[in-house]
C-alpha cells in the first residue's frame, strides 16, 4: 500500500495505529473499581437488613394495629391531603412574604451594625439589641403576643387580619437570624478588597455597596437556604392565631374525623417540598467548596 510520499506503509504508521486490525495496540479497556462496588454492595444490603429488621419490629408491635388505623388509614389520607395541598398555598404564600421582608430588613441591619467609627455607634447598639431580643423569644411566642396583643387593643385603624400579625413576627424573628449570617460574609471579606476600593476613588458607603456587599451576599446563599428551610417548616407556628395553613387544616379534619392520618399527609406535603430544597442547599455547599479548593492551587 503507497503511503503519504509515495512509500509503502508499514504497521507503525499512525494511521495504521488508529484503524482497528491494524496491528496497533488495542483500546484500553475500563477496569471497574472493585473496592467501589464492594462497599456499594454492602452499604445496600446492610441498609435492607436494617430497615427490615426495624420494619419486622414495628409492625409486630403490640399496638401496631391501633396506630396503624389511626395513623395510617388510607381512606382519610385520600380525603385530607387535597384539602391540606390546597391550604398548604398559605403556608407558600405567607413564605414568600416574609422571605423578601427578611432579605431586605436583615441586609439593612447587618449594614448597621457593620459601620465603622464611634458616630455610628447608636446605630451598631440598636441593631444588635435587635438581633439579641428576637433571637431569644421564641418564634411561637412572638407570633402569639402579636396574634393575639395588637388585635386585642382595639386601636381604630389597627388591623385585625392574623395573616398580618404572622407575616410580621417571622419577619421579626428570622430577620434576627439573617442579619448575623449577612454579617459573618461581610466579616469574611478582606480588609484588603475596601482599602483597593477606596484607592480607586470609592467612598466607605460605595465600597461596601459595590465591592464588599455583593461578595458577602455570594458567600452566605448556602446558610441563606438553610435558614428559609426553617421558615418554611415554622410557618404552622401561625396556625395558634387563627391562620387556616396546611397545620390547622389537618388539625381541623382530625379532631372531626377522630383520626390522625392527616398529619401524616401533612408530613408527607413538608417532606416533598422540603427535601430538594435541602438537597439544592448541599449541592451548593459542595460547588462553593470546590471553587475554593481550585482558587487556593
Amino acid at each position: 500500500m503507497s503511503g503519504p510520499l509515495g512509500g509503502t506503509s508499514g504497521p507503525l504508521d499512525s494511521g495504521a495505529l488508529s484503524r482497528p486490525g491494524s496491528g496497533g495496540p488495542p483500546p484500553a479497556r475500563k477496569r471497574i473499581d472493585r473496592a467501589a462496588v464492594q462497599s456499594t454492595s454492602i452499604a445496600l444490603v446492610s441498609s435492607v437488613v436494617f430497615f427490615g429488621l426495624l420494619a419486622i419490629v414495628v409492625v409486630n408491635a403490640p399496638g401496631w394495629s391501633e396506630v396503624r388505623d389511626h395513623f395510617f388509614d388510607a381512606h382519610w389520607f385520600n380525603y385530607s391531603l387535597p384539602k391540606i395541598v390546597d391550604a398548604f398555598w398559605v403556608n407558600v404564600r405567607l413564605f414568600c412574604i416574609a422571605e423578601v421582608l427578611i432579605l431586605v430588613l436583615a441586609l439593612f441591619l447587618a449594614v448597621l451594625r457593620s459601620l465603622p467609627g464611634p458616630v455610628f455607634f447608636p446605630l451598631r447598639l440598636l441593631s444588635t439589641v435587635y438581633a439579641d431580643v428576637f433571637r431569644a423569644i421564641p418564634g411561637l411566642l412572638l407570633v402569639t403576643l402579636l396574634g393575639f396583643g395588637i388585635p386585642g387593643l382595639d386601636i381604630v385603624g389597627v388591623p385585625t387580619d392574623p395573616f398580618i400579625y404572622a407575616v410580621i413576627a417571622l419577619t421579626l424573628v428570622y430577620s434576627a437570624y439573617v442579619s448575623e449570617v449577612y454579617r459573618a460574609g461581610i466579616e469574611s471579606i478582606h480588609p484588603s478588597q475596601e482599602a483597593a476600593a477606596r484607592s480607586l476613588g470609592l467612598s466607605r458607603i460605595q465600597a461596601l455597596r459595590y465591592v464588599i456587599l455583593p461578595q458577602a451576599v455570594r458567600r452566605v446563599i448556602p446558610p441563606l437556604l438553610n435558614d428559609f428551610i426553617g421558615l418554611q417548616k415554622d410557618t404552622i407556628l401561625v396556625s395558634y392565631i387563627g391562620v387556616v395553613e396546611a397545620f390547622r387544616e389537618a388539625s381541623i379534619i382530625s379532631a372531626a374525623k377522630f383520626n390522625s392520618t392527616p398529619y401524616v399527609a401533612l408530613t408527607l406535603v413538608f417532606l416533598v417540598v422540603t427535601i430538594p430544597l435541602a438537597r439544592f442547599t448541599d449541592w451548593l455547599v459542595a460547588r462553593d467548596r470546590r471553587r475554593f479548593l481550585a482558587n487556593a492551587r
